[in-house]
C-alpha cells in the first residue's frame, strides 16, 4: 500500500524539475514555452495520478461507518 502513495510523490517531482533543468523558451510544447507546457502537462499527468490512487485504495469502498 505505501508503493502505491509514493507513486503521488512522482509526478510531482518531475513536474518541479522539468523547469529547472531546461529553462528556455524552445522547444515549444503545444504551442507553450517549455517551462508552461511541461507544467501543463505534469498538471494534467498528476490528476491522472491521482484517479489510479483513488481507484486503487482500498480505504474509498463504500461502506457505512
Amino acid at each position: 500500500m505505501r508503493l502505491l502513495y509514493w507513486l503521488a510523490i512522482v509526478p510531482v517531482f518531475f513536474l518541479l524539475i522539468g523547469p529547472v533543468l531546461h529553462n528556455q523558451v524552445h522547444p515549444l510544447i503545444l504551442g507553450m514555452p517549455f517551462p508552461l507546457g511541461w507544467i501543463s502537462i505534469w498538471i494534467a499527468v498528476i490528476a491522472l495520478v491521482m484517479l489510479v490512487i483513488y481507484r486503487l485504495d482500498p480505504r474509498n469502498g463504500n461502506s457505512a461507518p
